[in-house]
C-alpha cells in the first residue's frame, strides 16, 4: 500500500502518434501506479514541458485536433519524473524530442526512454549516446515499466542534493562575517584603557610641575 502510494506520486509524460500504443503503454504506466500524461507529438510534449517549439508539421499535426491528457495541461504546475517516447513519428521523431530535452538547462536532468517496433543497433546505440535512460522494443511489457523506477529515483536523489547544495551556498553568502565587530569593539576597548604611564606623561604635558616654572639662580639671593 505504501509502495503504491510512493510511486502514483511520480509523473510520467507518454508520447507517441499511434492511438493504440499510446492507449496501451497509458494503461500498463497506470497499472504500475504512474500519474500519466498523453501527447500525440514531440511538439506537444515540449509545449507541455514549458520548451514551445514552432515545428514545420501542419500536416501530419493540424493545430485544430490537438490532443493533450489530461485535459488539465498547466505544464507549470505538473512536475515530469520521466519521458517515455516513441522513435518514430511524424514531425519531430523521438530522437530529436530526447536532444531538445538533454540541450534544455531547465529539463536536461528528466529521464527519458525511447520505444520503437523495430530493433535496430544503430538507433539504439545513437539515444543511448544521447543520454535516452532505456531503449524499449514495442510492444512494452509490464516487466519493462519496472525497470523506469530507478532512474526516477536517481534523478530524485541528485535533484534534492543539488537544492541542499545551493541552499547551504545561499546561507552562506547571507551571513555577515562574525570577528568584524567583535574585533572592532575589543580596538576600541585598547584604546581607552591606556597604560597609566601614559596618563601620568600626558598629565606632566598639560600641566607643568610647579618646581619646573620657579626661576633658580645658583644661590644668589635677590634683593627685596
Amino acid at each position: 500500500m505504501g509502495m503504491a502510494a510512493a510511486e502514483s506520486q511520480f509523473h510520467v509524460l507518454a508520447v507517441d502518434d499511434s492511438v493504440i500504443d499510446r492507449k496501451l503503454i497509458e494503461r500498463l504506466l497506470k497499472t504500475s501506479s504512474y500519474q500519466v500524461t498523453t501527447v500525440d507529438s514531440g511538439s506537444k510534449a515540449l509545449q507541455f514541458l514549458g520548451l514551445y517549439e514552432e515545428e514545420e508539421d501542419q500536416q501530419t499535426n493540424p493545430p485544430q485536433t490537438p490532443y493533450v491528457s489530461p485535459t488539465n495541461n498547466h505544464h507549470q504546475e505538473v512536475e515530469v519524473n520521466l519521458v517515455i517516447t516513441d522513435y518514430c513519428m511524424p514531425g519531430m521523431t523521438g530522437y530529436d524530442l530526447l536532444k531538445k530535452i538533454k540541450e534544455s538547462s531547465s529539463l536536461r536532468n528528466i529521464p527519458v526512454v525511447i520505444m520503437s517496433s523495430e530493433n535496430v543497433p544503430s538507433r539504439i546505440s545513437r539515444c543511448l549516446e544521447e543520454g535516452a535512460e532505456e531503449f524499449f522494443l514495442k510492444p512494452v511489457r509490464l516487466s519493462d515499466l519496472n525497470r523506469l523506477k530507478p532512474h526516477i529515483m536517481k534523478t530524485k536523489i541528485k535533484d534534492q542534493q543539488n537544492l541542499e547544495k545551493l541552499e547551504s551556498e545561499e546561507t552562506q553568502f547571507q551571513s555577515p562575517p562574525p570577528t568584524l565587530l567583535p574585533l572592532q569593539e575589543q580596538q576600541q576597548q585598547q584604546q581607552e584603557q591606556q597604560p597609566p604611564s601614559n596618563n601620568k606623561r600626558k598629565a606632566m604635558e598639560e600641566g607643568l610641575s610647579p618646581d619646573r616654572t620657579r626661576p633658580r639662580y645658583n644661590g644668589i639671593a635677590t634683593p627685596v
